[in-house]
């Protein structure tokens, strides 16, 4: 028999039916074995009667249904049944329709799961829920975050192809390269002593692709920073990576916010203020003390009402804490219009504005870009004024500077970072709950044991010597 979905059981009702899952709760009433099942699409109730006399079938169904606990997988033949109307559990899905089981066949047992597979888990501590995170994954709660960012994903992405974008995926073996945070490195084998790093974004590639003609790219880019972990900061995120030849920056601005309307209006969401409100950096400073605000009411929160807005014209730069200058956001980003003559003669550097926009939810960072500098003259500015001789520059960007000698197109974009939307979406304050796996507080791999030792003959292929610090025996 061809196995019937949970979530399709109302449309058999009077039918015999297969099923296959796991059982989510088990009632043992003596005479009758009563059991929650559920699978992909849904859960229903399964009952297991009192056989009759000579009814082996029945009485193999009943042995077996003493034996099964939660967290089994079992596959259930059994006739779709409508409820009696007083016995109609409005609280469950498909409520009002009962499996009455037939037989049962035990596709694998469950040993006792560390912690309650039926109950929200946020209160479990971290390293348990981690460790079993293919059990925590099974919750409730999980199931519907994660399956809410394919769907939040999916539109987007359905969106972008509907404009004619281009889906291309970008390296993760790649140079290292000052983007702002420190890089993960990985050794060569082929070439011992030297280092790939994997990247932080993008950011050069799609820029690369603008230059190579495709005119409207994006990818679901893997971004890699070692950065300090905190709530709504990872090791590892995704980001919908987007870049726009021939555009100013209205145009990304534009298409981005109506890309969001679109997806989270059609995923059953509300939005606060459309089009989305525009402040400056100064004015955000100013008004909300911060360049990430919250724009909702007490009321609008309790609602789960969405409250976007833009911040545009940041500092290009700012000052290290040596004296010198540093980007705030990007260093190929074009400072506006008005202010490329300063870059070019390096005057009035405090002052200089860039064309970098973000785009604020619910007091979170839902993602920021830029229209980018595709002259070699203004990024060879940008990297003087930080103190990069023209040696460095070679060095660090070298690459971008001859790409951009071959008719670079004007060009701009912006990257949203997945799991920041899928918070405000769901409401999560974690990041760690919108992730299949993500790492533990102490940047520890869930389930697997990373980081750890490589092995004597690793360590050999790559190279590779390990320096003990003193306190180590």
């Amino acid at each position: 028999m061809e196995r019937t979905l949970i979530g399709e059981l109302k449309s058999k009702t009077g039918e015999t039916v297969l099923i296959k899952g796991w059982v989510s709760v088990r009632r043992d009433q003596g005479k009758m074995v009563f059991f929650d099942f559920r699978d992909r699409s849904g859960t229903v109730q399964g009952v297991v009667l009192p056989a009759k006399a000579g009814d082996e079938a029945a009485e193999k169904a009943m042995e077996v249904a003493k034996e099964i606990r939660p967290e089994f997988v079992v596959a259930i033949e059994g006739k779709v049944n409508e409820r009696p109307a007083k016995n109609v559990n409005a609280d469950m899905q498909n409520g009002d329709i009962e499996l009455e089981i037939k037989s049962i066949e035990i596709l694998n047992k469950s040993e006792t799961p560390p912690f309650p597979i039926d109950q929200d888990t946020s209160g479990i501590d971290e390293e348990v829920r981690l460790k079993y995170r293919y059990l925590d994954l099974r919750t409730e709660r999980m199931q519907k975050n994660i399956r809410l960012r394919n769907d939040f994903v999916q539109r987007c992405r359905q969106f972008l192809l509907k404009q004619k974008f281009v889906e291309i995926e970008t390296p993760l073996l790649t140079e290292s390269t000052p983007e702002g945070s420190r890089d993960f490195v990985v050794p060569s084998r082929l070439q011992p002593g030297k280092f790939y790093a994997l990247p932080q974004s993008p950011q050069q590639y799609k820029q690369l692709l603008m230059v190579a003609g495709f005119e409207r790219y994006f990818q679901l880019a893997r971004a890699i920073r070692d950065e300090d972990l905190r709530a709504d900061r990872g090791f590892e995120h995704t980001q919908i990576d987007i870049e726009m030849s021939f555009v100013e920056q209205e145009d990304v601005m534009s298409m981005v916010e109506a890309m969001i309307i679109e997806t989270v209006e059609a995923m059953g969401h509300t939005i606060k203020q459309k089009p989305f409100p525009r402040f400056t950096y100064k004015e955000a400073m100013e008004k909300f003390g911060a360049d990430k605000f919250d724009l909702r009411t007490p009321e609008d929160k309790e609602k789960g009402i969405l409250a976007y807005a833009w911040v545009y014209k940041f500092p290009f730069f700012e000052k290290t804490d040596e004296g010198g200058w540093t980007f705030t956001h990007n260093p190929f980003s074009m400072p506006i219009p008005e202010h490329i003559d300063w870059v070019l003669k390096k005057q009035n550097i405090e002052e200089i504005l860039t064309t970098q926009y973000d785009i604020v939810c619910n007091g979170f960072e839902a993602g920021g870009g830029s229209i980018r500098s595709h002259r070699a003259d203004i990024l060879e500015a940008v990297y003087e004024i930080m103190g990069f001789t023209k040696e460095d520059l070679e060095e660090r960007v070298g690459h971008m500077l001859e790409a951009f000698k071959y008719g670079a197109p004007p060009h701009g974009g912006i990257a949203l970072g997945v799991e920041r939307n899928i918070m405000n979406l769901t409401g999560e304050a974690q990041l760690k709950d919108v992730q299949a796996f993500p790492m533990t507080r102490g940047g520890k791999t869930a389930v697997m044991s990373a980081p750890k030792p490589l092995t004597e003959k690793q360590l050999a292929e790559l190279g590779i010597e390990i320096k003990k610090n003193s306190h180590e025996k």
